[in-house]
């Protein structure tokens, strides 16, 4: 009996902390350490919803754009082209939807504050001037 007790023990020593080792590590690795997830992070749990049934799989410009769309309600219309255009800088795959996303930026900023006149105060040269036609599209 004492014996298998230290044999039970023996291989809990040596199997424990490579368990443990094994469980951090893969723990630290799926931590947004930027603070700001990701957009892969983003494209997982939409993936991961889908895969629920409870929505189709969207596109990583649908799910930008609904993240700047949400980012400008928050703050302002200028924070939201400034993250677009870093989220085209970051991933140039992104471009060819640039001028959709900054157009339904430049409706979303004329639906925050009421007036074009407002909303184009933000205008800045992302994706050429398709914020400013998403603002006179909106009148």
């Amino acid at each position: 009996m004492n014996q298998a007790v230290r044999r039970i023990g023996r291989s809990l020593a040596l199997v424990l902390p490579v368990v443990l080792v094994l469980s951090g590590t893969l723990a630290v690795a799926r931590v947004p350490w930027s603070g700001a997830p990701s957009e892969s992070q983003m494209l997982t749990a939409s993936t991961e919803r889908a895969a629920s049934g409870r929505q189709e799989p969207r596109a990583p410009h649908e799910v930008l754009r609904d993240r700047l769309v949400a980012e400008l309600q928050e703050k302002d219309p200028g924070v939201a082209l400034t993250s677009l255009q870093r989220a085209v800088d970051e991933k140039p795959s992104l471009a060819r939807h640039c001028v959709a996303i900054a157009r339904a930026l430049g409706q979303a900023a004329v639906q925050k504050y009421g007036s074009a006149q407002r909303a184009q105060r933000f205008a800045r040269p992302v994706c050429d001037t398709s914020f400013a036609s998403g603002v006179a599209d909106f009148r």
